[in-house]
C-alpha cells in the first residue's frame, strides 16, 4: 500500500490517505487535524488502524503533497558511504573525513539530520550562497521503523520495519570539509526533501530495487538497493545495539555513486535546477532549487 499526507486546498491543510494509483485517487483516512499533523505517524502508532472515508476521495492530481511524516519526532538517522564506487568517490573528494581509515568503511558510518530539513515533494531546496555554495544532492531509500526496540537482532530487524520513502541528502559539501563533520552541512533547513509517499514494507524488494537521480534531466545516480554495503538489517542492529528505536523514526540508508562531488571540477545544484529522484516500487520525489 501507498500512504500519503496531503492538503486538499478545502478542509483541513493535512490528511493521511491511501495512494490509489490505478484509480488516480487518494482516499482519506479518519483523523482529526492533530493526528493528521503527525502523518503516516498517527498510523503507525494507532492502536487500531482508523477507517477510511471512501466518499471524501480525491484525486491525486489535485492535491498538494507533503512529506510522509512532516515533522520527525527526533534526528533522522543517515549512514555513509554505503554503496562501494560512492564510498571510493567520496574517499577521493578531500570532503572525506573518514578516508584516513579506508575508502570503504568496516563499520556502518552513522550521522544524523535534523527535523527541520524535512520538506515534501515539489517544494523548493532553498540555497543561501551566504552560507555555502557547495550545495550537493543524494538519493537514498529511507527506512521508516514501525516498532520500535533497543538491541534488535539482525535475523529480527525487519519485523521492525514499517515501510520506506525516499530522501534526498542534500548536503552543503563545502561546510561539512570545514567542519570536519557532516550534522552542520547536512541540517540546514530544508535539506532533507522526503517522499512523495511512503510505502509499506511489503511493497518493496529490497534485493532488488532501482535507485536513480536525475539533475535537470540528466541521469546522475543509477545504482540497486542489491549494492549497499551494510543492508537494512545490519543497520537496524548496528543502531539500535544501544540506542532505542522509536516508531517513525527514520533511517537514510546511503546514496549511490554519481553525487555532485564525483564529477571533475564539481557539479553543485545551482538556483533554477530540478532535482528528481526516483526508487523502484515506491515513486518518484522531485525538487526545484532556488
Amino acid at each position: 500500500m501507498k500512504y500519503c499526507v496531503y492538503s486538499d486546498g478545502e478542509t483541513s491543510p493535512y490528511h493521511v490517505g491511501i495512494v490509489d494509483l490505478d484509480r488516480g485517487l487518494v482516499v482519506p483516512f479518519d483523523l482529526g487535524e492533530a493526528d493528521a499533523r503527525n502523518g503516516i505517524l498517527s498510523l503507525i502508532t494507532a492502536s487500531t488502524m482508523p477507517r477510511l472515508l471512501h466518499d471524501g476521495a480525491v484525486p491525486v492530481g489535485e492535491v498538494r503533497l507533503k512529506a510522509p511524516i512532516p515533522r520527525p519526532r527526533r534526528n533522522i538517522f543517515c549512514v555513509g558511504k554505503n554503496y562501494f564506487e560512492h564510498a571510493h568517490e567520496f574517499a577521493g573528494s578531500g570532503f572525506d573525513s573518514s578516508a584516513a581509515a579506508g575508502a570503504v568503511p568496516k563499520a556502518p558510518i552513522i550521522f544524523s539530520k535534523l527535523p527541520e530539513t524535512v520538506i515534501a515533494d515539489g517544494a523548493p531546496i532553498r540555497i543561501d550562497t551566504k552560507v555555502s555554495t557547495a550545495i550537493d544532492y543524494e538519493a537514498e531509500l529511507a527506512v521508516i521503523i514501525g516498532r520500535g526496540g533497543r538491541g534488535i537482532s539482525r535475523a529480527s530487524a525487519l519485523d521492525h520495519v514499517w515501510g520506506y520513502t525516499i530522501v534526498n541528502d542534500v548536503t552543503a559539501r563545502d561546510l561539512q570539509g570545514k567542519h570536519s563533520q557532516w550534522l552542520l552541512g547536512k541540517s540546514q533547513d530544508g535539506f532533507c526533501p522526503m517522499g512523495p509517499w511512503a510505502v509499506s514494507r511489503d511493497e518493496l524488494d529490497l534485493g532488488n530495487a532501482g535507485i536513480r537521480c536525475y539533475v535537470n534531466g540528466e541521469l546522475r545516480q543509477s545504482s540497486n538497493t542489491s549494492l549497499l554495503i551494510f543492508d537494512v538489517s545490519l543497520l537496524i542492529e548496528t543502531i539500535s545495539a544501544g540506542i532505542t528505536l522509536l516508531p517513525g523514526d527514520i533511517i537514510a540508508t546511503g546514496t549511490p555513486a554519481g553525487v555532485g562531488i564525483g564529477f571533475n571540477p564539481p557539479k553543485y545544484l545551482v538556483a533554477g535546477d530540478r532535482v528528481r529522484i526516483e526508487i523502484d516500487n515506491i515513486g518518484t520525489l522531485e525538487n526545484p532549487v532556488f
